[in-house]
């Protein structure tokens, strides 16, 4: 019997020591796991882990290695003593690293797991499950790095808070930034309970270089403390929705302020600051700060160090550009004026009332606007369209927009820009445009003392799309792409071989029409009419060698007293002159001069001229070139002159072809 038992005894032994193995061997054997096994094999803690308790294992890959910036990387920060699979992973983990350092788990919006900052992938956890001893291996895409204090360092800090992450900063790796002007203003606004909150938090904490003005450490109250935490969230980076706006401490009925998270196509991280409800001391509008040092783990949360504090705005929109002028949002848009002379920065501080649509520096990433570069005069021209003379939030965009489409003059002379708002709150999308260019505000309502800026993603006047992909993307001229569609007649619109100059009505111009000749109008934009659309867009769309401008329309009149324009079928007879028009005047600043065509004695109103695209321009027109003798209604369906001649020859040709036989 005692043979037996010592046997039994032997057999499960080995079993388990297989289990083990079975589970070392599979990241021995794995050619892409071969750097942590390497750390795994060198710690005896480690390793008795894996041989004799159950637990869970975060391994990197050895691509994820050769990312990590940090000398060292803490295998037992990677294990913890207890076995989860993906579904039951719990919100927080205490690893075996000294001190059990939490490691915090979260998803995305698409439902992707991460451990702190590194994503797990799906496909390659492996569980195991012997003697009672369960065994999970998740390969994670990042090295996981806990909070570490500085080598030779006396007193070691072991799983500190964010309130002692915050007191003993100096004696942490944190790349050399400091947070000791913050420090001192939470003790000097007693707000230290804010940091040792029980639970799971995002504290932002601006370091030292963040306040070089001198008056602005001033501004950091109790409320500015509370605006700076995301109270019962944690948020690493890697896992944080795009521009997903998150409540923070500073959110009551008088002080309303979210924070959230986005990142550039560089790859930088930012977090910024929306004071949506404000009050004497606090501003209303976004603060943005880029994350010089993210995904801190701490007790009770994680922290990220940022570049200046939110919530404060105490800079113009000229330093505003001058902080960014290094490697910030809009480093290239600030290098572009001081290519240009400087002059640019010069007019917008000495304005009062400022809002900059600045491009952010992807959007100069183009062979056409490098080009562009060398024209200083045309350059002038553009850096002038993205300025107006107006403190200009999206609020008040919203209002103008109550008219459909929001019209604003710029500093240069006679150009506006066309706002358009879609949808509401935090869904809402803003586009502008200006000189053919439709850009997407990707920023809004970066607050300063003077005005605004809003990050838009083209430069404005630098055309980037052919006369179809205008139409197709500008909201003020959608009904005339749906007609051209069903009619087929878009398709030659992105021919880059031809020039077009056409007359595009707008929305509200074909809506004229529906009170004019709602028979007609009904039908123009039913597919089963789509021939005789077609034939009215065609009187728009002039084809030539050269594309005309309002400007050579009007000259051209002027010598001749009219032009003549050729047509896909036929020609267009017109003639433009400049008027004191009163198309504008609601928002502008000062009179315009408008253009006016005069058709078959019928006067139209061109509401946007010389909206450039690369193959060609369009004149957004207030009413289309239609008049009711070309449309004739009778029995539910209407023909217009082109094609009542086209049948009359046809029946002519039939009744000939009967006599002849």
């Amino acid at each position: 019997m005692f043979a037996k038992a010592a046997l039994l005894m032997v057999l499960l032994c080995a079993a388990s020591a297989a289990t083990a193995a079975d589970l070392a061997d599979r990241l021995r054997d794995d050619s892409e796991l071969s750097q942590f096994y390497s750390l795994l094999e060198s710690n005896a803690i480690a390793n008795s882990t894996l041989s004799l308790r159950s637990c869970t294992i975060f391994v990197p890959t050895n691509e994820a290695f050769q990312r990590y910036k940090s000398k060292t990387a803490h295998v037992l920060y990677h294990i913890t003593t207890a076995a989860y699979s993906q579904q039951n992973l719990p919100n927080t983990i205490s690893s075996d690293m000294d001190g059990n350092p939490p490691l915090y788990i979260t998803k995305n919006s698409n439902g992707d797991i991460f451990v702190n900052n590194a994503r797990i992938i799906p496909s390659l956890t492996v569980e195991t499950n012997s003697g009672g001893k369960r065994q999970v291996m998740h390969i994670i895409d990042e090295v996981l790095e806990p909070l570490t204090a500085k080598s030779g360092d006396s007193d070691p800090i072991s799983n500190p808070d964010a309130l002692k992450f915050l007191q003993q900063a100096e004696q942490l790796n944190l790349d050399n930034f400091n947070v000791r002007t913050y420090r001192n203003q939470v003790t000097l606004a007693k707000k230290e309970s804010v940091f040792k909150s029980p639970g799971t938090h995002t504290f932002l904490l601006p370091v030292d270089e963040g306040f070089k003005l001198s008056a602005r450490s001033s501004l950091v109250d109790a409320k500015v403390i509370d605006g700076h935490m995301i109270p019962n969230t944690v948020i690493f980076t890697a896992a944080a929705q795009h521009d997903d706006p998150k409540t923070s401490a500073a959110f009551e009925d008088l002080l309303k302020v979210t924070v959230s998270f986005f990142k550039q196509k560089n790859g930088k991280m930012y977090v910024k600051s929306n004071t949506i409800v404000g009050d004497s001391k606090h501003r209303e509008g976004v603060v943005l700060a880029e994350i010089v040092k993210a995904n801190i783990p701490v007790r009770n949360g994680v922290v990220h160090l940022i570049h200046r504090p939110l919530m404060i705005i105490d800079t113009t929109v000229t330093q505003f550009l001058q902080e960014n002028s290094e490697n910030g949002a809009l480093r290239k848009f600030y290098e572009v004026i001081m290519d240009n002379g400087g002059a640019v920065l010069d007019d917008i501080n000495n304005l009062s009332e400022v809002t900059i649509l600045a491009p952010s520096n992807e959007a100069w990433n183009s062979s056409k606007i490098n080009n562009l570069l060398a024209d200083r005069k045309k350059l002038r021209q553009i850096l002038n369209m993205h300025i107006i003379k107006d403190r200009l939030n999206v609020e008040k965009i919203r209002q103008k927009n109550a008219n459909l489409i929001a019209q604003v003059p710029t500093v240069n002379n006679n150009t506006f820009l066309y706002f358009n708002v879609r949808g509401e709150g935090s869904d809402a999308v803003i586009t502008v445009e200006g000189g053919g260019v439709n850009a997407t505000v990707i920023q809004a309502d970066v607050a300063q003392t003077n005005g605004y800026v809003h990050i838009i993603d083209h430069v404005l006047g630098v055309p980037y799309t052919t006369v179809l992909g205008k139409l197709e993307s500008d909201p003020m001229m959608s009904d005339t792409y749906k007609m051209g569609e069903f009619s087929h007649f878009n398709d030659q619109l992105n021919n880059t071989q031809r020039l077009f100059t056409y007359f595009v009505p707008r929305d509200k111009g074909w809506q004229k029409t529906e009170l004019d000749y709602p028979s007609a109008h009904k039908k123009l934009f039913m597919p089963d009419f789509s021939y005789h659309s077609k034939s009215i867009l065609e009187r728009h769309l002039a084809i030539a060698d050269r594309v005309y401008t309002m400007k050579d329309l009007v000259q051209y009149s002027q010598e001749s007293g009219s032009v003549i324009l050729p047509t896909f079928r036929d020609s267009l007879k017109i003639r433009v002159e400049e008027e004191n028009g009163h198309l504008h005047d609601e928002y502008a600043s000062h009179e315009w001069t408008g253009y006016v065509i005069t058709w078959n004695h019928k006067k139209i109103n061109v509401y946007r001229p010389d909206v450039e695209c690369t193959n060609g321009i369009i004149h957004v027109i207030d009413y289309p070139i239609l008049e009711e003798k070309d449309v004739v209604v009778s029995g539910g369906s209407y023909l217009t002159e082109s094609t009542i001649c086209i049948t009359l020859a046809n029946l002519i040709m039939i009744t000939v072809a009967k006599l002849l036989n």
